[in-house]
């Protein structure tokens, strides 16, 4: 698999944009863990870390699906670079006023979490230009995909840990932020960005939420989001009753090992049979390997049970972004990764905030537990909805998508459904 991941990122722009993306994105893959960390520096309580990376999160998910539409309509230029601007310009403003206020802190946060530039439906959105529409390469490149963003899940904890080590929580807060801006600005400028035109769509106010498939397998994975959020304040519960803040960072970073380790072994080889199907398995692995979290024992056996919580997270991901493909109507590709990551970050918004005072109730096994029912609720949903899962709601492939065509390659014939 090595050697065709090489092929793939040997591909004309393939690295720069899957670098780019994923450096766009660490701002926001680390924000829970660094607002975290902030509150928690600042004198804030468990509940008050919690309800602000919570309140990140919902602002996020409102954020994704609205800017990943009016990447749809405009292009990635117009939408991805501003929104990243304000966004790091929000932690600058969580950064200098701290916590003291909790209605700037709130107002700070939401800032953030709203104007997050849908990075990751977008590189999706660019992978069938990129790759020539040829399915079998965009499906391995969605497997890339996965395997690269846990890399920057194991690193960017130690990242976060690092830098509020060297410097503080706030100037962790602003270093991760600029790091992201310039991430964005590397794909808003590379010629695939500049050149996509989303495929003509039907005008609709539900866009992509009009596909029951895509609805059934958001619902999953909204208890997926929820699962991992608790575990991100779980994990600060954890190393402080070990007295060691280092500890949380280690336990995210073997969770993304973890995932990574999943993620490359699962593209390692070809598929068969329907992704719907596949998905119903891999999930309920992921499920079973949250149990043993509640055990909660010393440091390193704790490290590596967080390392096989996460390994069949990867897969998951990979398989629902095939799902999303195979049911998002067209002309919305982008708004429909956008919902995924919009459900995904509901879901660990609710499992932050509820987290929070299940430590304070239960202690920190019981907020362990959330993770384990969160698991569990997200494969029941796609056993509930396997019939509908079953038809894809468009049925067509990516080879034959125009989603991802510059307009140089292709020409909107006219009269063509006006986008909604």
């Amino acid at each position: 698999m090595a050697a065709g991941y090489a092929e793939l990122l040997g591909t004309r722009h393939a690295a720069r944009l899957l670098v780019g993306t994923l450096i766009g994105r660490l701002p926001n893959a680390t924000a829970p863990i660094a607002i975290v960390l902030f509150t928690r520096a600042e004198g804030g309580s468990y509940s008050l870390a919690g309800a602000l990376a919570a309140a990140y999160g919902l602002a996020n998910a409102v954020g994704q699906p609205l800017l990943g539409r009016a990447v749809d309509l405009f292009g990635q230029p117009r939408v991805q670079l501003p929104a990243a601007v304000v966004s790091a310009l929000g932690m600058v403003w969580l950064a200098l006023v701290g916590t003291g206020s909790v209605v700037a802190a709130y107002a700070a946060v939401v800032v953030a979490g709203l104007f997050t530039p849908p990075l990751e439906g977008g590189l999706r959105a660019l992978w069938p230009g990129v790759l020539g529409g040829r399915e079998e390469k965009v499906h391995a490149a969605y497997a890339m995909d996965a395997v690269a963003q846990e890399v920057m899940f194991t690193v960017g904890p130690l990242l976060v840990t690092l830098f509020v080590a060297v410097w503080s929580p706030a100037g962790a807060l602003l270093a991760l932020n600029a790091i992201g801006v310039l991430g964005a600005l590397s794909v808003v400028v590379s010629e695939p960005s500049r050149t996509w035109r989303s495929a003509p769509r039907e005008a609709h106010w539900l866009g992509a939420l009009r596909s029951r498939g895509l609805l059934a397998l958001l619902g999953a994975f909204f208890f997926v989001g929820t699962a991992l959020g608790s575990i991100t304040v779980a994990g600060v519960a954890y190393a402080d009753d070990h007295g060691n803040q280092a500890v949380y960072g280690w336990l995210m970073a073997a969770l993304g090992l973890g995932a990574l380790i999943g993620g490359v072994f699962y593209g390692a080889r070809q598929w068969a049979g329907a992704p719907e199907r596949r998905l119903r398995m891999l999930v309920a692995l992921l499920a079973l390997c949250y149990l043993p979290l509640m055990l909660t024992p010393g440091p390193v056996a704790m490290t590596a049970l967080a390392a096989l919580s996460g390994v069949f997270l990867a897969p998951a991901l990979a398989c629902a972004f095939i799902v999303v493909d195979r049911h998002a109507p067209a002309g919305t590709v982008t708004e429909a990764f956008s919902w995924l990551v919009t459900f995904f970050g509901v879901g660990a918004a609710i499992g932050t905030a509820v987290a929070g005072p299940a430590v304070e109730l239960g202690g920190t096994a019981a907020s362990f537990g959330v993770a384990s029912v969160a698991g569990g609720a997200a494969l029941l949903v796609l056993m509930v909805t396997q019939r509908v899962l079953a038809t894809a709601g468009r049925g067509r492939a990516v080879a034959g998508s125009s989603e991802g065509v510059s307009d140089e390659a292709r020409e909107v014939p006219s009269g063509a459904p006006s986008a909604g």
